[in-house]
């Protein structure tokens, strides 16, 4: 297979684009646009402050008509914006079509400390500032509101459920809770570069049902951003199985290289690094993530 056909149809999972108060390398139209023209088969827009279920519509309305053309997907990210882990908005946005549902990012508490005294380069204007969120109990048990959303969400099959920018032991928690509640579509993100996690972590979620992914703008040296450990990625290549991979790339920074040729650059940037074959970039790249859009089965 060779590394075009082994591309052919890619889904990126972790793109922000604009509108947002965050400023952004391009708009739900302009990506739309040149995954398009990319062969692309589908895309998330993530936002940190508002869902984008509506800027993905319509889009996909106006713009995507074609029995060829990718399907555009958007998402609600559970911060303080939104009421935090907010049961009825998640309930509205899966009225809407919504496809990830997201754990606090920008609210976390995690996140909060990680980037305290530094600038986080997806954060914008704000007057009001947040407020912590952590979601386990002294006793290191899930809130009751995040086991009502898991109970929620496993009779939304078609729903998936991102982890965002806790704390290994929330996401510990909470990845345990949700396979064994029935929840089918789980992704941890940033599982070593802002989560931290180990590899026994990660080697648990993995065999839990979950999908972790690798993220192009943490990875790949051609990000501006980009701190990775690579000899942890070369661990998680090795020891993770290949179908609990995805790669996408969290693309969109004001700045920063353009989402669509960010994710090929890192196809082809995992191919000459670590070696990986093109059957294997075609599940973490195609597959994989297709799936858990509802674009094929596996």
């Amino acid at each position: 297979m060779s590394l075009e056909h082994a591309l052919r149809g890619m889904v990126d999972l972790h793109i922000h684009a604009g509108p947002s108060i965050s400023r952004r390398a391009v708009d739900a139209w302009e990506v739309y646009r040149s995954a398009e023209a990319k062969g692309f088969r589908g895309l998330v827009i993530k936002d940190h402050y508002f869902p984008t279920m509506m800027s993905a519509q319509l889009v996909q309305s106006h713009g995507g008509g074609g029995a060829d053309a990718p399907r555009i997907f958007g998402q609600i990210v559970l911060n303080n914006a939104q009421g935090g882990i907010n049961l009825k908005a998640v309930d509205a946005a899966c009225g809407m079509g919504v496809k990830l549902v997201t754990m606090p990012t920008v609210s976390a508490k995690h996140h909060i400390q990680a980037y305290a005294g530094k600038t986080f380069v997806g954060g914008g204007k704000e007057s009001v500032p947040e407020a912590p969120i952590f979601y386990l109990d002294e006793q290191g048990r899930l809130l009751p509101e995040v086991n009502a959303l898991l109970d929620y969400l496993a009779g939304k099959p078609e729903v998936v459920l991102a982890t965002g920018h806790g704390s290994p032991a929330e996401i510990d928690a909470l990845v345990q809770a949700a396979a064994a509640k029935g929840v089918r579509r789980i992704l941890v993100n940033h599982p070593f570069c802002l989560i931290e996690a180990s590899m026994e972590q990660m080697l648990r979620w993995a065999s839990l049902g979950a999908i972790l992914e690798l993220n192009a703008c943490d990875i790949d040296p051609v990000s501006s951003f980009a701190d990775g450990d690579l000899d942890v990625v070369a661990a998680m290549l090795e020891q993770i199985p290949g179908d609990r991979l995805v790669i996408d790339s969290d693309y969109g920074q004001y700045g920063n290289i353009e989402p669509v040729e960010g994710l090929l650059h890192f196809a082809r940037f995992l191919r000459e690094k670590f070696g990986i074959h093109e059957d294997q970039l075609h599940q973490m790249g195609v597959a994989t993530p297709g799936w858990l859009l509802g674009l094929q089965d596996l």
